[in-house]
């Protein structure tokens, strides 16, 4: 099974870009980010005409959303927790029926958390902080048995998730208190699925700001997107990508897609 996570900033602003990356690379299951659209608007037809006969979404105008696209039969999951209190579109969740079994699927949107790393004076960074612990405890409650957990988490855990570590210390998405967050939020049940395939001492990077025009040259980029795995399904990672060149296409996201392949162990 090959599965693609993307925050695509926008679906039907950038379902052309959609459309290439399908044909280009054939996934079975995208997860989607941002985008941006309400649920009376989703173009399920067109994509329906990709290929993907199951889908599973949740949307507002505007703002968030999160989208699962799927080859296979999808079981959603209903009864989702009401993180922070707010009906925003963060968070949907499936069972995927495919060839090799089921296996759980979780697509998240946190939220970015504004600018100022303090939730005393900023109510943004204090929404991402509570969004990341609520999910811990929760994933912390239950049974996770074939369990993937994709998404635009916003927060770059490593030292080499970001393009300066001493820079962005006090920057909105690698502090530590987010970074530490993040991380006891895997802890409850997943290995970075990503970080199998790399290890930690290399650079890895998921978005660009559109504000660094020569993105490729200065390669101040971080790792904002993750897909998280439990343990049992690591014999079946087989391989992964992160598909920097879309970052140059026509009016690209300022996020990447990441693609994991799945095999029968």
């Amino acid at each position: 099974m090959r599965l693609v996570t993307w925050n695509i900033n926008s679906l039907r602003l950038r379902l052309p870009l959609l459309e290439k990356l399908v044909a280009d690379i054939a996934p079975d299951v995208v997860c989607l980010q941002e985008t941006k659209v309400p649920d009376p608007l989703f173009p399920a037809e067109a994509l329906r005409a990709l290929g993907f006969e199951h889908l599973h979404y949740q949307g507002m105008k505007g703002y968030n959303g999160v989208a699962i696209l799927s080859r296979h039969p999808l079981e959603p999951l209903n009864n989702l927790p009401v993180w922070y209190e707010k009906e925003d579109c963060r968070h949907i969740a499936a069972r995927v029926h495919g060839p090799q079994g089921s296996v759980e699927l979780h697509d998240f949107y946190v939220p970015a958390g504004g600018d100022e790393p303090d939730p005393a004076i900023n109510p943004k960074f204090a929404h991402k902080l509570a969004f990341v612990e609520e999910a811990t405890r929760w994933f912390a409650q239950r049974e996770n048995n074939r369990t993937i957990l994709v998404g635009d988490l916003n927060i770059a855990p490593l030292e080499h998730d970001v393009w300066s570590h001493k820079q962005l210390l006090k920057i909105v998405s690698h502090t530590p208190v987010e970074t530490a967050g993040l991380e006891s939020w895997r802890q409850t049940a997943f290995v970075d699925a990503m970080r199998h395939f790399v290890p930690p001492e290399e650079k890895l990077y998921t978005w660009w700001s559109y504000r660094n025009r020569d993105w490729k040259k200065s390669d101040r980029g971080r790792r904002r997107d993750h897909i998280w795995g439990t343990p049992d399904l690591v014999p079946e990672l087989s391989a992964m990508r992160v598909l920097r060149d879309m970052r140059d296409w026509d009016s690209p996201s300022d996020h990447v897609p990441v693609v994991m392949d799945l095999a029968a162990p």
